[in-house]
């Protein structure tokens, strides 16, 4: 993988950099609209080019099910599947370990999960991820892992931390006996656990860069941990991490958890929330997040963020996509998706200019203190 750092922001661990496959090149800090099954929720492939996208996540768990990967070796790989040409990334079902501890049992060399779907069971080795992200085509494939619990204890955490080692050397091998089948390159990032212990997060991030891998991700974060546990781990494990691989701050997070990270040295980032709290009628400002379904913006004959160049700023007003929610339009779901999304790469990439400008620190500063003022500032979560 061609990594190059373009400059690295005085005063702040924030960088830019650029990241080549051969679906395009990726600018960073970058933000990765989640579309799990191949989809990005409530918005189509040709918005997503028209906001700026240059690459989005989707599951190997979820594909691996659903169509299955008969049917995306028949169609050729997830992109010409969903037509989609710019560069995909492949979570390996990692977190879903952990998301679906009831449906599923881990041991020495996988984890057996029971379908949420139809209740069959499947076997997740870390070979057998890496046959299925071939098969989809990712350009970035990540290795299994075990998400632990945010309060699983240090011996929980030291055992599951060993797991996904033992586990990151097993694709690490099988990665030199396989090869991509659609005839462009695939990269392969591993990722770092040892849950809210420095000592385990080190020994993971080191045992990994020992394996070598084209990227390095930090999960088991945000996971149920306070942030400023998070932006600690994120900031000991990015001193730690190499400077000229790519880091990933994996399923984070609201606005103020990315621009948090990037100064902490985090170069990639996806989260269901721009979208899960879009069809649940919150949308995202500079002023902090609204719930547009709410009397008050029925009222509001002005765009959902007049410095927003999205469609549904430029055409709409809050008043309508107010009534779209109330009224129980689908109409409202897509529109209030769209425009979170386009908030989110919006705020990365003006953090990547300010980081070329070496203002990250005042930009974040005043973004941060303009996002948590008084106004429109409501809750920022939806369960």
């Amino acid at each position: 993988m061609r990594f190059t750092l373009e400059h690295s922001c005085t005063g702040s661990k924030a960088r830019a950099a650029t990241l080549e496959t051969d679906h395009g090149t990726i600018e960073t800090p970058i933000f990765m609209p989640v579309g799990t099954q191949g989809t990005v929720k409530a918005v189509e492939q040709r918005e997503l080019y028209e906001i700026g996208a240059q690459i989005i996540l989707a599951n190997t768990y979820h594909l691996a099910l659903r169509p299955g990967t008969d049917l995306l070796t028949e169609a050729g790989g997830l992109h010409r599947f969903m037509n989609w040409e710019k560069p995909i990334l492949t979570d390996s079902g990692g977190y879903q370990v952990f998301s679906l501890s009831e449906l599923r049992k881990i041991e020495h060399d996988g984890v057996t999960f029971q379908s949420h779907i139809d209740g069959s069971y499947h076997r997740f080795t870390p070979e057998r991820v890496l046959d299925i992200q071939r098969t989809i085509g990712s350009d970035i494939m990540m290795i299994l892992d075990e998400c632990p619990p945010a309060a699983c204890g240090y011996d929980y955490a030291r055992r599951s931390g060993e797991l996904t080692l033992e586990w990151a050397a097993q694709a690490r091998i099988w990665l030199e006996k396989t090869a991509p089948l659609y005839g462009h390159r695939q990269f392969a990032f591993g990722i770092v656990q040892g849950n809210v212990f420095e000592d385990l997060r080190e020994r993971s991030a080191r045992g990994l860069m020992d394996l070598g891998f084209d990227g390095y991700a930090i999960g088991g974060l945000a996971v149920g941990e306070p942030a400023e546990v998070m932006y600690r781990m994120t900031d000991f494990t990015t001193d730690i991490l190499p400077q000229d691989r790519p880091r990933y701050l994996m399923g984070v997070g609201t606005p103020l958890n990315i621009v948090e990270s990037i100064a902490r040295g985090i170069d990639m980032f996806d989260c269901v929330m721009p979208t899960r709290n879009g069809r649940n009628a919150m949308v995202f400002t500079p002023d902090g997040p609204l719930t547009i379904k709410k009397e008050r913006y029925l009222h509001e004959f002005i765009p959902i963020d007049d410095a927003c160049g999205c469609y549904a700023c430029q055409h709409f007003t809050r008043a309508y996509v107010s009534n779209l929610f109330r009224t129980r339009e689908i109409l409202g779901l897509q529109l209030a998706s769209l425009h979170n999304l386009a908030f989110y790469l919006r705020l990365t990439r003006d953090a990547r200019n300010a980081i070329f400008q070496d203002t990250f620190p005042s930009w974040k500063d005043a973004f941060v203190r303009r996002y948590l003022g008084k106004g429109t500032h409501e809750s920022s979560t939806i369960e």
